[in-house]
């Protein structure tokens, strides 16, 4: 039998999925390269149904700001591994509808320079589309990156691409920065080294929203397999290279993170640094450098390596992953371990208690901490009044602890609440920016406001962006940049530390002063992983089985508010439309909330719970946190429990 006779054989018994069988049988007709074609005729010889179902059951989504899945199968065919390289990268990326390789990544440029063509001359635009792309450390992120920026050129664009691994908020601001129409970044974040991904771009420097996610999809979905084949060869005669130049250019607005660097320098912090094989060395370390702070780096990690072989996971998120940080601070007596992840768009951290034991901070008590020292010290500016202001605010996600509303309410600010991504923080940015273009009149240059002009213009004619953070340990403290920057939140959070150092306390005891000023809050994370085909339909039977039978109790305590963001219309502090999602906000009678959605970036259902009680006298926090903490890990593990019930129908 035929290699096609035997996936329609196996799809017949009932071993593979019809929409995988469709998907192979469209490969396998496409006139794939040698190896591809080896690789899948191995894979349907030994029966490895799983794995192809979990390879072809779709197309790698195209979702609303890009794609991020495997490039290393569960089961990888001999043409697929080859000769790994020193890195241990395999020859090839995982052949699959489903998973990110060269064919499923240059079906994405093509689309998205289709669609960057099309607006550009809806727009009377006759420009040839402009295309910056960075890429981190991950296995195969140089070839895509050259993939990319060749067959960008080849379709008639100019392109260009960093001499070597470069950050995500680096890529963000060299958009703007070189007047680009759309951007990528090859990164998947912090997820395990056998994943990669593409995150799309758009000319503001954010991640693409409506209504450009949606009709870049669109062109995607069009672009047949049969049209890859010209592109697969890289070809980089035009392709332009940056370098030193776009690096300054960088560092020139992300030291622009501090507010009071006379402070900082004098603090001469010592900080135990570490970019976990990733490129958040790149800048962080020369911005800590310039700022006085004695920087101390964990040898061990400092290397670029996709395969983050000193940790479990590349995410400053887990303890884990800081743990060799924590012994250089021990040894060097850091004040502060910070951490950036391969991409260096996220930060974590640790710092010293009374006790002098370094101390993990989640994202949300970063988060809090650099909002509160930030309207404090804006204030004493003079950028933004004693009191605070309606036209000041600090944006967050729904999924972002209530203390920063709780904060924003103490400094007199506004707080507004966006989906999960921090594109969408990146959007409310832009509709300020235009509210002050369009005020100022053609010939204005924005870009070249310092931050105390762009304060003054915004109050004036929008709202002043004062800061931006969500829970997974991203922030942004101005819109230079247009995502989440771990290299300048490693400036705010020494800043941070060298102010409270300067005072004599420690950070979780100017974090207690918060609390006794603004309430205590709490939160908890529930992550379910459900891989392949059929992880996917358990996380879809979650958000669906929420929507058809939304959860009226758990344990007895009474659900008294439930909120369905891809049914109802629910507006932000603006008072602007949020977008349809399948994101459920759910409140008990006890006080306890939690929100509910699929992961964008990993194979997972989310859920995120809040608890929080008034302000009280400091004499009275440790026993408010017990009560508080207690409260919510009773309701934590009821929430689990109905989601798994719900994920097996």
């Amino acid at each position: 039998m035929t290699t096609a006779d035997l996936v329609r054989k196996a799809a017949a018994d009932g071993h593979l999925l019809p929409s995988t069988a469709d998907n192979l049988s469209a490969f396998l007709a496409a006139g794939l390269p040698p190896w591809a074609q080896s690789a899948l005729e191995e894979l349907v010889a030994r029966a490895a149904w799983s794995e192809l179902n979990d390879r072809f059951y779709r197309f790698l989504e195209f979702g609303t700001g890009g794609m991020r899945g495997r490039t290393i199968g569960v089961v990888s065919a001999a043409a697929e591994t080859g000769t790994p390289d020193a890195s241990g990268a395999p020859a090839h990326a995982a052949i699959g509808s489903n998973v990110l390789n060269d064919f499923t990544l240059v079906r994405a440029v093509i689309g998205l320079f289709r669609y960057t063509q099309r607006h550009l001359r809806a727009q009377g635009i006759a420009d040839r589309p402009r295309f910056v792309i960075a890429h981190d450390v991950r296995h195969f992120s140089g070839h895509f990156t050259e993939l990319a920026a060749s067959t960008w050129t080849q379709l008639g664009g100019e392109a260009w691409i960093f001499d070597g691994p470069r950050p995500t908020p680096q890529l963000s601001f060299s958009v703007r920065w070189l007047r680009a129409h759309t951007g990528v970044v090859i990164t998947a974040s912090h997820n395990p080294p056998h994943d990669n991904g593409f995150k799309a771009y758009f000319d503001d420097g954010g991640q693409v929203v409506p209504p450009h996610d949606t009709g870049i999809v669109a062109e995607v979905n069009q672009v047949p397999l049969a049209e890859l084949g010209a592109y697969l060869t890289p070809r980089l005669a035009g392709v332009k290279v940056l370098g030193r130049e776009a690096d300054d250019a960088y560092l020139s607005v992300a030291s622009k993170a501090v507010l009071d660097p006379a402070m900082l320098r004098a603090a001469r912090l010592n900080v135990a640094f570490t970019n976990i094989h990733g490129t958040g060395g790149i800048h962080a370390v020369p911005l800590l450098l310039h700022a006085k702070c004695e920087v101390h780096q964990v040898h061990e990690q400092t290397a670029f390596d996709g395969r983050f072989p000193t940790v479990k996971s590349p995410n400053p998120e887990n303890a884990e992953a800081l743990a060799l940080a924590v012994g250089v601070a021990e040894r060097k007596g850091s004040d502060v371990v910070l951490a950036t992840d391969p991409d260096a768009d996220r930060m974590g951290c640790a710092v010293r208690n009374r006790a002098g034991k370094m101390e993990f901070l989640s994202g949300n008590q970063v988060g809090a901490l650099m909002a509160d020292y930030r309207l404090m010290k804006l204030k004493q500016l003079g950028l933004i009044p004693a009191k605070g202001s309606d036209r000041v605010c600090i944006v967050k996600t729904f999924v972002t602890t209530q203390l920063q509303d709780a904060v924003g309410r103490n400094h007199g600010v506004r707080v507004i609440n966006t989906l999960t991504g921090f594109k969408w923080i990146a959007a409310k940015m832009r509709g300020y920016e235009d509210k002050v273009r369009a005020a100022q009149g053609a010939g204005f240059d924005y870009e070249s406001l310092p931050l105390a002009r762009r304060a003054q213009l915004m109050q004036e004619h929008a709202s002043f962006y004062a800061f931006g953070c969500e829970e997974s340990y991203g922030y942004l403290p101005n819109d230079f940049v247009r995502d989440k920057d771990g290299n300048s939140a490693c400036l705010m959070m020494a800043e941070v530390c060298a102010w409270v150092k300067s005072r004599g306390l420690t950070v979780p005891e100017y974090l207690d002063e918060i609390y006794a000023r603004c309430g205590y809050y709490a939160e908890a994370v529930i992550n379910l992983y459900y891989e392949g085909a059929s992880g996917n339909a358990k996380i879809r039977r979650i958000l669906d089985s929420y929507r058809s039978a939304p959860p009226r109790d758990f344990g007895g305590v009474a659900v008294t508010k439930f909120e369905d963001f891809g049914r109802q219309e629910i507006r932000d502090a603006d008072g602007e439309v949020i977008p349809k999602q399948d994101l459920y906000i759910v409140t008990l009678a006890n006080g306890i909330s939690f929100a509910a959605r699929g992961s964008g970036t990993e194979p997972k259902m989310k859920f995120y719970l809040f608890a929080g009680a008034p302000a009280r006298p400091a004499a009275e926090l440790p026993a408010v946190k017990i009560a508080v903490r207690a409260e919510l890990d009773r309701s934590k593990a009821l929430v689990e429990a109905d989601a798994k019930r719900r994920a097996e129908g």
